[in-house]
């Protein structure tokens, strides 16, 4: 729980107010938050982790804790407050969840420092090892391609056997008249 001062300050809430902009989006659709520690990652790697971040269409922020506990207070989320503890930051991701905390975990062995310590997917509070069974699930475009797959199956043995009939009729009549020309 956040604590709150009896006047706060103009800049505090321009912070919140800019870090809920950042953790509700702008699509309507709900946001999914993984969440990092990054103590020990040099800038350049944070710089490179946010542009595999952006590559997919998602954001890393380092984010204040109290600030970002009041934020999502007020977004009405289910109690992320464990994981706002020590140097935070937060990977918001639109989209394809599963396919930023592949990112993030191909990102830690290269960078051993940055730890996942959770998530919010789709309403629900995942510990670090959740996170890291989701991000070896198929992501949403290979599940989509998986389905289209499966779905087309029957539709190409039907193609496949509906173009074998009439080859058969040419090859049986072809074979009859080979077997007349050699009778002859």
């Amino acid at each position: 729980m956040a604590i709150a001062a009896k006047k706060i300050q103009g800049y505090k809430t321009k912070a919140i107010a800019e870090i809920k902009e950042i953790l509700r989006g702008r699509e309507a659709a709900p946001q999914d938050f993984i969440f990092t520690e990054y103590r020990g990652i040099s800038v350049a790697q944070i710089t490179e982790l946010r542009k595999q971040m952006r590559a997919k269409n998602a954001v890393y922020k380092v984010v204040k804790n109290n600030f970002a506990r009041i934020a999502f207070e007020e977004l009405s989320t289910p109690d992320v407050s464990s994981y706002l503890v020590g140097p935070t930051a937060i990977a918001v991701a639109p989209k394809d969840s599963n396919e930023i905390a592949k990112v993030l975990f191909d990102f830690s062995k290269e960078a051993p420092a940055l730890t996942i310590k959770g998530g919010l997917v789709a309403g629900s509070v995942y510990d670090a090892k959740q996170i890291e069974a989701f991000s070896k699930l198929p992501g949403r475009l290979e599940l989509l391609s998986m389905l289209m797959s499966v779905m087309n199956g029957p539709a190409r043995n039907l193609a496949a056997a509906l173009n074998d009939i009439p080859s058969r009729l040419v090859r049986t009549i072809k074979a009859a008249a080979d077997k007349k020309a050699e009778a002859v």
